[in-house]
């Protein structure tokens, strides 16, 4: 079974503004994908979110179990993007695929190198956002 994502009241509205404001045909898949996310969150207040749970600027350790392939990056805002310092922005399909999701979760998501199995191993926060 699919986990539900969680994210904070702030964290939420942002994710939703978005999504509206940055659809366009390349990426309308992907919007969709993130409302529908969205749409079947546990919405908490701000300040009390778990530390292990993946928010915007999270650090995040995921395997790809098929390929046995792990991956370190930053979940970032689409403007602080940056593939040469594993930046990697929030609309991209990684970053919906597991966004709101915490250690330990396994989600199945259909990125464009097809449908993946991915694992959260590890997720770091700096800071309460």
């Amino acid at each position: 079974m699919k986990p539900i994502p969680t994210f904070t009241v702030a964290e939420y509205q942002l994710l939703r503004n978005l999504a509206k404001q940055k659809i366009n045909s390349s990426n309308a898949k992907d919007m969709a994908l993130l409302n529908g996310e969205l749409d079947r969150a546990v919405i908490i207040k701000d300040g009390v979110i778990e530390n292990n749970i993946i928010r915007i600027n999270s650090f995040v350790t995921v395997e790809d179990i098929p390929a046995k392939r792990q991956m370190k990056f930053q979940i970032v805002l689409p403007s602080l993007a940056n593939v040469k310092e594993n930046k990697v922005s929030i609309l991209a399909p990684l970053s919906i695929a597991i966004i709101g999701f915490k250690e330990k979760d396994r989600i199945e998501w259909e990125l464009p190198a097809g449908i993946k199995t991915l694992k959260i191993i590890a997720v770091e926060n700096l800071s309460d956002n």
